[in-house]
């Protein structure tokens, strides 16, 4: 309990929003699990009521607690994120709202980003919705600007929501697809590839935490990242082609194959 509170403490300094008197005991929660999982307290922030890692990926506290976690021969023991339960979810529905459908170029860039996903043959189809059968929903919304984000899986189940800006609609249909993708593989429970260094991809920043050594490295993947490398660097490249790499296909096959 008392290192708990002391580590919260130098998280509250270092957050850049929202870290205040009217922060929530949830959120303190949350900021000292993310902090004792091995995220960098300089990447955590507050906004809108909502604790976010690595700059576009919210963090319930649900899912925080998951992250402090370990035993058996769980893969979940590699890895400061959770996954879904491939065993259950089968049918994950994908449900754009009313206010997001009227939006051309994003209605179209989350139709190429399911494909991407489903054309992968994993144990999980995505769907756009609304239909039955879901095993799972995320609710496609939109959000001012430039802003995109999500959230990581908690309780087997992928993160419930992915918020895209509405200032992409205007951008090349590759830069949507790409956006897209790369959030609802934060929602699956997908870390940057480039988690130990944002400079990679981004030309700045730092780390988002390694919680161990190796911990986010999936099997048969490499251990270090570079522009373009992966659809799950942190930041755009240039050009982006909105289609998985290689290493990507690797890493979801290895995940989320029956």
């Amino acid at each position: 309990m008392f290192k708990r509170a002391a580590v919260l403490v130098v998280g509250c300094g270092a957050v850049l929003s929202g870290c205040g008197t009217d922060l929530g005991q949830e959120h303190q929660e949350t900021i000292s699990n993310l902090i004792e999982a091995g995220f960098q307290a300089r990447d955590i922030k507050v906004v809108d009521a909502s604790v976010y890692v690595g700059g576009d990926a919210q963090v319930s506290v649900e899912a925080s607690r998951e992250m402090l976690q370990s035993g058996g021969d769980s893969e979940e023991q590699y890895r400061t994120t959770n996954v879904i339960n491939k065993a259950v979810v089968r049918k994950i529905c994908i449900n754009p709202t009313s206010a997001f459908n009227t939006y051309s170029r994003l209605s179209q860039g989350l139709d190429l980003a399911i494909q991407n996903y489903n054309a992968l043959g994993l144990c999980f189809t995505m769907v756009r919705g609304p239909t039955t059968g879901c095993n799972a929903n995320i609710t496609a919304a939109t959000a001012a600007g430039m802003a995109y984000n999500s959230g990581y899986p908690s309780g087997g189940l992928p993160y419930g929501t992915i918020n895209i800006g509405t200032g992409w609609n205007t951008s090349p249909l590759d830069t949507v697809e790409h956006i897209i993708t790369h959030e609802l593989g934060h929602a699956v429970g997908m870390r940057h590839s480039d988690y130990y260094s944002q400079v990679i991809s981004c030309g700045t920043g730092g780390s988002e935490g390694t919680a161990g050594v190796g911990a986010i490295l999936i099997p048969g993947t490499p251990s270090t990242s570079y522009v373009n490398g992966s659809i799950f660097n942190a930041c755009l490249p240039a050009n982006p082609t909105g289609e998985f790499t290689s290493t990507d296909i690797t890493a979801l096959s290895y995940l989320y194959r029956c």
